[in-house]
């Protein structure tokens, strides 16, 4: 096997490296954030968080299209900036795998830290800790299996992720080219030993994962 099959896996592994954190990082404070706080509309903000979770993926590549797109004023910033438009590059793979493994990272942090007593952080920041320091100290101690397991789950969906990423981001061989449009495009092209190379492939990357997942919801009710 050459760089034929070697270079989608390297680009799946640049893009969902990059997008996991990035989605992990936005679930993180949104999930810290929304779970301290009770406001008119709460629900309509949680609803719009998780949408990309039940969205076909042509919804959500035209919805990245339009909002990045290069008629739209952010579009039209990047490429002030920039000098090149987001659609078609390898930002634009990147907030495609952000959008679709947020929500998924998102619901399972926020059943975990609603889950911690909210008399422990209370304690906690009558004590003088920080917003920072409650959730280092004791949110997070109690909840990294969950933490862990909800990025390895975003990484996961992640690099499964297809639709959106060929609509918005196309199918670039060595940029925007990962494993499952390979795949496709491999079928469409009748090379379909190449393309049952990358099923094994991508299958062997969520089996290790999902272990590891299973791995600590086995420890998380052993702990209980």
């Amino acid at each position: 096997m050459g760089e034929e099959f070697w270079t989608p896996i390297f680009v799946s592994l640049r893009v969902v490296i990059v997008a996991s954190v990035l989605a992990f990082v936005l679930a993180v404070l949104f999930a810290w954030w929304l779970k301290k706080r009770t406001f008119k509309g709460k629900i309509v903000v949680e609803t719009i968080l998780m949408l990309p979770l039940v969205l076909p993926p042509t919804v959500i590549g035209f919805g990245l299209l339009v909002i990045f797109g290069r008629r739209s004023p952010v579009g039209q910033w990047f490429e002030a900036v920039f000098n090149q438009s987001i659609v078609f590059s390898y930002v634009a793979a990147v907030i495609a795998a952000t959008v679709v493994a947020f929500p998924l990272i998102y619901q399972m942090l926020i059943n975990g830290f609603e889950a911690v007593e909210d008399e422990l952080e209370q304690a906690a920041r009558q004590m003088g800790a920080s917003e920072w320091k409650v959730f280092y100290h004791v949110t997070l101690p109690m909840t990294w299996r969950q933490v862990v397991s909800a990025y390895m789950l975003g990484f996961a969906r992640a690099l499964g992720e297809f639709g959106a990423t060929l609509m918005f981001a196309g199918s670039i061989a060595g940029l925007t080219r990962t494993i499952p449009t390979s795949i496709y495009i491999a079928v469409e092209s009748g090379n379909v030993l190449l393309a049952y190379y990358w099923v094994f492939s991508i299958i062997l990357f969520a089996f290790v994962l999902l272990s590891v997942v299973q791995r600590l919801k086995k420890m998380d009710r052993h702990s209980i």
